[in-house]
């Protein structure tokens, strides 16, 4: 696999950032381009390991380990090596529909599980993988590949986030006629209307979306299920309906004062900014500054943090989000509350490898803050107490206390405040990333889907059938709140057992 001696010869080096002072000043993505020689030497790094932890995905308690996937990285870390592009890209196109999106926003437990990275930084997997997918756009290897034949089956996808697409992308490639209903203004779900401009450009997510069009899939959007449209109205209409509208309920803050103005979730900020983006049209290349672009949108089209003290509630990937969106807002301040301890620079004892390091990092959020405040924003440890606000209503402060974690009496660890550690904070915008809770869609109450304990969609993995005949749930719906890659997962697992249902077997992988 790649060059034998490569691990020893090489260093690890990924796809870099453009400078945090100068992206902040774009909306446009901030990754740069590895040259191809130093795509090949990273592909070089590549060791023939023997067992290839890094394609063997699982879901731990205390995270992925490996590709959820199954990617088979290895022939394609060796592919590129030998600067074999386009078979590679059809190695890549085997396990995973949208190597677009999980190569510039997974947050790569492949490379957490990489065999090399026991003793060395692990290979550069996640580079290599967006490098070759942009190299077969770029190359025009990535083309609509329509059914030869239809089976006069026909499937209803609820939801385009990734689960959806991947289901509807597998589904059509089986012949069935295919309608995917959102209930946004665009299609994408999480991928357009959850992820940022800079970490996700939307024209990547509509270039995959014009492909599956043009294969024959059908989108519906600014249709919701259950409410535009009755569930079981649905269901009569197609042979097979899939469910896969995310967990969308967000986890609110029960703290006194919640009600005052300028409180919000995070997804409200996060769709807003990125819907206004995009009607505006202030995308792309055009090289001015936030504070240029802001004004150019309509008023009132979203939460501006422009001039405001902003704290977010909450330390991970959606967090960070609402931090870097803040920042090219142009925002006078800006704290991150996180409720867990500061992870250790190195694994813990308790955190072996093959699992998913639960090391401190900067993430890209943390380090444009730094770069404009100074320090990295996060305070671990710190538990919200209440909210105050001023003679209008809007919130103005925000109080907190610390705490430590000990283990209680059934064993399991506890909050517990430190006497004496209240502190007032300034607060004009307060954004709250505290994850999900489940599914917010009526779909599952109208079909009369039963539920797990966690309220979603009741239906065993690789299996992924509900109680109702002909009806099934796949991705964030059915798993909860989880990672894009794992959606893609399922996404490509329920399509493989719908078809199996219509058909009575299944050539689907």
């Amino acid at each position: 696999m790649g060059k034998p001696t490569g691990f020893l010869e090489f260093q690890r080096k990924s796809t870099p950032y453009r400078a945090p002072a100068k992206r902040m000043k774009s909306w446009d993505e901030f990754n740069e381009e590895l040259t191809e020689d130093e795509l090949r030497t990273q592909g070089a790094r590549c060791m023939d390991c023997g067992i290839p932890f890094c394609q063997t995905g699982q879901a731990t308690p205390k995270g992925s380990m490996g590709c959820p996937v199954y990617n088979l990285i290895p022939e394609w870390n060796d592919l590129v090596y030998r600067g074999k592009w386009k078979e590679a890209l059809h190695r890549l196109h085997k396990t995973n529909n949208f190597p677009e999106f999980t190569g510039r926003v997974c947050p790569a437990p492949c490379e957490g599980s990489c065999v090399l990275g026991i003793i060395e930084p692990p290979v550069a997997i996640k580079s290599i993988e967006q490098a070759i997918i942009d190299r077969g756009f770029a190359e025009g290897w990535v083309v609509p590949e329509p059914p030869e034949q239809r089976t006069g089956k026909t499937v209803g996808v609820v939801g385009s986030g990734p689960a959806g697409l991947a289901a509807a992308a597998q589904l059509n490639r089986a012949g069935h006629t295919v309608t995917v209903y959102e209930r946004a203004d665009r299609v994408g779900g999480l991928l357009t209307y959850g992820i940022p401009n800079m970490k996700l450009d939307k024209s990547i997510v509509q270039r995959r979306v014009d492909i599956l069009a043009a294969e024959g899939i059908k989108f519906v959007t600014g249709t919701e299920i259950g409410k535009d449209i009755p569930a079981d109205e649905l269901r009569k209409k197609h042979d097979a309906l899939v469910l896969a509208g995310g967990a969308t309920t967000p986890r609110d803050l029960p703290a006194e004062g919640r009600e005052l103005n300028g409180i919000h979730f995070a997804m409200e900020f996060l769709h807003a900014d990125t819907k206004s983006l995009l009607d505006s049209k202030s995308l792309n290349g055009s090289g001015v500054s936030g504070e240029h672009k802001l004004s150019s949108r309509k008023k009132g089209s979203f939460i501006s943090a422009r001039g405001k003290n902003v704290i977010v509630i909450g330390g991970g990937d959606t967090g960070t989000d609402c931090v870097s969106t803040s920042l090219r807002h142009g925002c006078k301040s800006l704290t991150q509350f996180e409720i867990l301890p500061k992870p250790p620079d190195a694994r813990a004892d308790g955190n072996p490898w093959p699992e998913w390091p639960n090391i401190y990092k900067l993430d890209y959020g943390q380090e444009e803050a730094k770069k404009k405040f100074g320090d990295d924003p996060r305070r671990y440890e710190v538990m919200t107490r209440k909210f105050t606000g001023d003679e209008k209503g809007n919130v103005k402060e925000l109080h907190t206390v610390q705490i430590t974690w000990e283990k209680g009496n059934n064993g399991r660890m506890v909050p517990k405040e430190v006497p004496g550690s209240g502190k007032i904070w300034e607060a004009d915008l307060v954004l709250l990333a505290m994850g999900f809770l489940g599914p917010e869609n009526p779909v599952l109450d109208q079909l009369g889907v039963e539920r797990d304990e966690r309220s979603n969609a009741k239906a065993e993995h690789e299996i992924y059938a509900t109680n109702i005949d002909g009806v099934f749930a796949a991705g964030d719906m059915r798993r909860g709140q989880s990672l894009i890659v794992w959606a893609i997962n399922e996404g490509r697992g329920v399509a493989r057992e719908c078809d199996r249902w219509l058909m009575g077997s299944t050539e689907l992988p």
